[in-house]
């Protein structure tokens, strides 16, 4: 109530600073019918599914982050939205997922396939490549350290027996003679925990894996690529009770009379595959295209996006990211359905979602590195939303302002109308003018803006929950950036 009595105060002081090329250049019947399918209660519905348990934080990449894009997807269709893409609402680019798929993980012998998971599991996380390691195997007994210091180890695996002490130290030892593996086996006086107990947090962090981009190598570092690819390192295998008979059988093996030292005839395989095709997964930014009406301006495509990713679950926690970014998520949303009110405008109008933001603006990355549009369009300007439904309801930072070097027709046209909407004088973001994704839109060379209502205590926590959400404040960014989009209709934006 305090807000939009707030606003009402200023509409006829800031009218008198509105252009008059700004107040004319849009639709002003059709503006106001847009305006008026904003609705709060809808943005809280659409978010309280954006950051639901249900999702998992929407990690990039994830089957939640999935989910959403089909959520998006979905609302576009239904609204009439043109595709944005080349082939569909996705613009789908590739994050390499170095995390392990136990199914096709396994250790080889004699006839014999142990996989990850089931049979054995491996010690250690750092350990997620594709690779094999094959080689003759070689008795060990108990892990004697001066026993074994004495053995010619370069290329074979080493079987031990397994008394539940730290082989870590035994291992550096061994790895400098060009040991090809271990291979462990719980001893017959084995007391420890039992292997799926002792090693299931690594399991589970090895299919985890880890997350990193695909960079484009040039043809000068290709090798230097390639090396830095290859795996280091021996497996430690240690293999489960069950399957200590057929790997004991196969090696000729007695526990307890094998001298250690032994040669054993059988050859061990140990190979991984990671998830996804080779490691590399898909993952995509979801476009909407609206098409404008001016048959020379509807080339001219003005860019509003937000990221729709966040950080996923750690440490067992689901981080749902209302605020962040679910927020500017869902004030995407209501742009949709405000935009199918207001029917075409002069220039084309590109809604897009992009994932990746958190591990480093990868999503919006990968678009300006290759951006598609409908032929003979080009980009104007990106208008960014990011973390808009917390903190004082008139509190709405920008950047780049006055101040900064950028400083462009984008803010003075958010500048103008914000106080329309209850936010009387704008901040500023300059001190995020890196942080989010307008800037790799800078980079390419596009004009952009970001709108963004500053951190707060549960920023980047698994308390960012939608019940903490001032859905009265996204409605009004998303109101601005309506108006703003009416504003930007005039035959030259950019004066």
């Amino acid at each position: 109530m305090h807000v939009r009595s707030l606003a009402s105060l200023f509409v006829l002081a800031t009218l008198s600073l509105v252009p008059a090329a700004a107040r004319t250049s849009g639709n002003k019947a059709a503006l106001e019918s847009a305006l008026s399918t904003v609705k709060a209660d809808e943005i809280q519905t659409d978010l309280y599914f954006i950051a639901s348990d249900d999702l998992k934080g929407r990690d990039t990449p994830s089957e939640g982050l999935n989910v959403a894009a089909s959520y998006l997807r979905a609302r576009l269709k239904r609204l009439g939205w043109q595709p944005g893409a080349k082939d569909g609402y996705d613009y789908v680019w590739q994050v390499e997922k170095k995390g392990l798929e136990p199914a096709n993980c396994h250790v080889e012998f004699a006839g014999h396939t142990l996989t990850l998971g089931k049979d054995y599991f491996l010690s250690g996380f750092g350990i997620a490549s594709a690779r094999e390691t094959s080689g003759k195997a070689i008795w060990g007994g108990d892990g004697d350290k001066d026993a074994l210091g004495k053995l010619e180890l370069d290329g074979k695996w080493l079987v031990l027996s397994d008394h539940g002490r730290d082989l870590g130290a035994l291992r550096r030892e061994l790895l400098r003679k060009g040991l090809a593996g271990i291979v462990c086996v719980p001893a017959a006086d084995y007391a420890d925990k039992p292997y799926t107990e002792r090693f299931s947090a690594d399991l589970e962090r090895q299919i985890e894996g880890s997350v990193a981009q695909v960079r484009e190598a040039s043809p000068a570092t290709e090798e230097d690529s390639d090396r830095s690819r290859r795996p280091r390192g021996a497996p430690t295998v240690f293999v489960l009770p069950e399957a200590k008979a057929a790997l004991f059988g196969a090696l000729g093996v007695q526990e307890g009379q094998t001298p250690v030292g032994k040669e054993l005839a059988v050859e061990l395989k140990e190979s991984r595959a990671l998830a996804g095709n080779g490691g590399l997964v898909d993952v995509q930014n979801v476009c909407g295209f609206w098409p404008g009406s001016d048959p020379v301006l509807k080339n001219e495509v003005l860019i509003v996006s937000a990221h729709y990713d966040h950080v996923g679950v750690m440490r067992g926690q689901i981080y749902n990211g209302a605020d962040d970014n679910g927020s500017g998520t869902c004030c995407l949303l209501s742009l949709a359905e405000a935009l199918k009110q207001y029917g075409p405008l002069r220039r084309s109008v590109m809604l897009m979602w992009v994932c990746g933001e958190e591990k480093g603006l990868w999503g919006s990355e990968a678009w300006n590195k290759h951006p598609y549009l409908p032929e003979g369009c080009k980009a104007v300007a990106d208008i960014n939303i990011d973390m808009v439904g917390r903190n004082a309801p008139d509190k709405l930072l920008i950047t780049p302002t006055h101040e900064h070097k950028s400083y462009s027709f984008l803010t003075k046209v958010a500048e103008t109308y914000a106080p329309l909407e209850g936010f009387p004088k704008l901040g500023s973001a300059d001190e995020y003018w890196h942080r989010s994704d307008h800037y790799n839109f800078v980079q390419a060379g596009i004009p952009a803006c970001f709108l963004f209502s500053d951190v707060h205590e549960d920023y980047h926590k698994p308390t960012d929950d939608p019940d903490k959400i001032d859905y009265d404040k996204i409605h009004r960014v998303a109101r601005l950036v309506l108006r703003m989009l009416d504003g930007l209709q005039d035959d030259k934006i950019d004066g």
